[in-house]
């Protein structure tokens, strides 16, 4: 069979994701912060873009005087005002500088050579570390260590044995390691290591470089002389009960009174089963509502939150180039693309904050009893109702919910929070899953701590209410409330 290469033509339909219609999905499901990211490094890549002056600022009231002849304003005299303006600051800050000795304030960490320091003096003010280079950062586990044996260390090959031992600390601070193994990747004998992670094992926090929970337990209670107690023996031979909480199979076990047993297991309680706990760098989230729910006279308004949200306007006096005849074919034709660019970008913004506002609205007209009386009247709800009513493809629902924040009487949400599976009852309309999960913390939290509801008993409950779910389903939901079983919630005494 002969191959050959032929040229033909063919006509089909297929979506192209053009640059604009990416980047108007992407603004939509940016959140607050996000957005503000992106805006702003939209205005340092596009000279098109600038920011929009606040109304009580110069500048805005400068334009207003010329766009009013009343008002006397020439481009003239608002160059004059400039000038006047640049020198009665540039005066201000000579004035400031002469005052403030800032040089010694700043030391030798200036921006500019120092040339009353020589120490951390650089050549040029580019080399010199900024400010933020100097924000202290949050002292990690091993970091707390190595400083701690620099001091203990006796000489360089202690110093690098115990490094080996710190390096395989996991964030909780335990060993991940055995000591063959760090003795071999070493190069030195496993009594010469275990020495060393005995004398690691004495530095702070207590309990740190132990191998398991028994070990950490044990290393706290030899800081307290509590070595030979009660309290170290459950840890060596019973930590077993001690999880199921069988108070009196710890007395039988131990042979000791109810109320030693109980001692004992109050004193291991108040240890720290993580020690590396303290030291976890996790940084904040922070969140800011894009959508504020306030009530005014009965009603509830819905305003979308601008606040730090860049204003962005086109550039008067670039667009005054582009018209510019005279200018180069190639600078025209680079601000005319940018123009474009910049025109769509403030397009699809405003675009952006109509979807939300509407999206917001729907969802809070089907979830009014919410607003009105709290977690436990929130209604099943789920996205192709809110994009029929809308008009809208359920995926543009998705990304407009996505990383969106609520403020609302009853709290702060996120807006993806009110679209939930329905819960049938035996009579009546469903309920969704989130006010059967707030009803089950609330069984639980009112429960007898020394005698805890098993997931059956909540069931039945449940079912009192005219609430029909399944046992495995109440497990579920405890779980992601984060509440143990019967057994783990369960108080010894």
């Amino acid at each position: 069979m002969a191959l050959d290469l032929r040229l033909s033509q063919k006509q089909a339909q297929v979506m192209v994701m053009t640059p604009q219609l990416q980047l108007a999905i992407r603004l939509l499901q940016l959140g607050q912060l996000e957005l503000v990211e992106e805006l702003n490094q939209e205005i340092l890549v596009n000279p098109m873009l600038e920011l929009t002056p606040p109304p009580d600022s110069a500048e805005a009231a400068a334009r207003e005087s010329l766009a009013d002849p009343a008002g006397g304003q020439t481009p003239d005299s608002e160059s004059r005002a400039g000038d006047e303006f640049a020198d009665s600051a540039g005066a201000s800050e000579t004035a400031v500088r002469e005052e403030f000795d800032w040089e010694s304030y700043l030391g030798e960490y200036s921006s500019a050579p120092s040339t009353r320091l020589n120490v951390g003096s650089h050549e040029t003010p580019e080399e010199t570390p900024g400010f933020e280079s100097f924000v202290a950062a949050k002292t990690s586990l091993a970091d707390h260590l190595s400083w701690q044996w620099r001091f203990a260390a006796q000489n360089e090959r202690d110093l690098a044995l115990g490094a080996q031992v710190i390096g395989n600390l996991g964030d909780d601070g335990y060993l991940e390691a055995t000591v063959a193994e760090m003795a071999a990747e070493a190069g030195a004998t496993e009594e010469e290591m275990a020495a060393v992670l005995a004398r690691i094992q004495e530095l702070d926090p207590p309990g740190v470089a132990a191998r398991d929970l028994a070990e950490c337990l044990l290393l706290q209670l030899g800081r307290l002389d509590l070595g030979e107690s009660l309290a170290a023996e459950i840890c060596r031979r019973h930590l077993g009960l001690l999880e199921k909480k069988d108070l009196a199979g710890l007395c039988r076990a131990l042979g000791a009174a109810k109320e030693d047993v109980a001692a004992a297991v109050e004193a291991i309680r108040s240890l720290e089963p993580r020690p590396g706990r303290a030291y976890h760098n996790t940084d904040p989230v922070y969140i800011t509502p894009d959508v504020y729910i306030t009530k005014a006279g009965g009603e509830y308004v819905i305003s979308l939150n601008e606040d730090g949200l860049p204003k962005l306007r086109l550039s008067r006096e670039y667009r005054q180039l582009l018209a510019n005849k005279s200018a180069e074919v190639e600078t025209r034709k680079y601000l005319s693309e940018k123009l474009r660019g910049a025109a769509f970008l403030i397009r699809s913004l405003h675009q952006r904050q109509r979807t939300i506002y509407r999206v917001a609205e729907a969802i809070f007209k089907a979830q009014r009893d919410f607003l009105d009386y709290g977690v436990e009247h929130l209604k099943p709800l789920i996205l192709r109702d809110i994009a029929s009513d809308l008009g809208f493809h359920e995926s543009t629902i998705s990304r407009v919910t996505t990383n969106k924040y609520v403020y609302t009487p009853q709290g702060l949400f996120e807006l993806k929070y009110f679209f939930d599976n329905p819960i049938s009852r035996f009579q009546g309309e469903a309920l969704s899953s989130e006010s059967v999960k707030n009803r089950i913390r609330q069984i639980i939290g009112a429960e007898d701590p020394k005698k805890p509801l098993s997931d059956q008993r909540i069931v039945e409950i449940l079912r009192g209410s005219n609430i029909d779910i399944a046992r495995r389903t109440v497990a579920k939901y405890r779980e992601m409330l984060g509440l143990g079983s019967s057994s783990e919630r369960r108080q010894m005494y």
